[in-house]
C-alpha cells in the first residue's frame, strides 16, 4: 500500500512541475511567433542548398562533345527500338 501512495505522490509532483513549467514558458513568451521559427528553419535549409556547390549531372556535362539535342535524339531512338 505504501508503494501505491508513493507512486500517486510522485505523479502529482511531476504533474504540478509540468504545469509550473508551462506557466513559466507562457510568461517568458516562449510560445510567441512559432510560425516564424518554422520558416527560419526552412529558409536555412534552402540557403544551404543554394550555397552548396553544384554537382555536374550527365545532362549538364559537355565533356563528351555532343549537343543535348543529339543526346535526346539518341535516347528517343533507343526507346523506339525497345518498343
Amino acid at each position: 500500500m505504501e508503494l501505491t501512495w508513493l507512486a500517486i505522490i510522485a505523479s502529482l509532483c511531476m504533474g504540478i512541475g509540468a504545469v509550473l513549467l508551462f506557466i513559466f514558458a507562457v510568461k517568458k513568451n516562449y510560445f510567441r511567433n512559432l510560425e516564424d521559427t518554422k520558416y527560419q528553419v526552412f529558409w536555412s535549409d534552402v540557403e544551404e542548398l543554394v550555397d552548396s556547390p553544384r554537382e555536374p549531372t550527365p545532362a549538364n556535362e559537355e565533356d563528351n562533345g555532343e549537343d543535348a539535342e543529339e543526346q535526346n535524339e539518341e535516347e528517343k531512338d533507343e526507346d523506339s527500338r525497345e518498343a
